[in-house]
């Protein structure tokens, strides 16, 4: 029977790598962050490295796990082209507990012409994550 703590079973989820054996690490900086809720970790059979674990941010699911080389026949280079998105209630108040946690700032919060509170940060892992959320009294 399947763990129902694994993960989705319908619908789109990000799936992400982190590079140098940091998936515990990962793990721990985005409840800081982000304030996710560690569903299912499962450990690598070495021991040391994250085969999978499953988290809730935002009420959304995240999976994530360790590279493993010897089985995608190279090593993860830091990530391009995708960014994960929070539609959160306060884009500030997201974007500093971020920063105090240790993500770096890409783009300082601000009013985007869109009519969101919009900012981005990178994770120490190499993620970008935007966060943005309607600006008061905007809907």
């Amino acid at each position: 029977m399947a763990n129902p703590n694994q993960g989705p079973t319908t619908g789109l989820t990000p799936h992400i790598a982190i590079a140098d054996k940091r998936g515990g690490e990962a793990i721990d900086f985005y409840k800081r962050a982000f304030g996710a809720t560690e569903n299912m970790r499962m450990p690598a059979e070495d021991g040391v490295r994250l085969m999978h674990a499953h988290l809730t941010i935002n009420g959304a699911s995240l999976m994530m796990h360790d590279d493993f080389p010897e089985y995608s026949g190279h090593a993860m280079s830091p990530p391009t082209g995708v960014t994960l998105h929070l539609h959160v209630d306060d884009t500030d108040a997201w974007f500093k507990r971020a920063m105090e946690a240790g993500a770096s700032s890409t783009l300082e919060p601000h009013d985007a012409f869109w009519g969101d509170r919009y900012a981005q940060v990178k994770d120490p892992f190499g993620h970008l994550w935007s966060i943005g959320a309607p600006i008061k009294g905007e809907k």
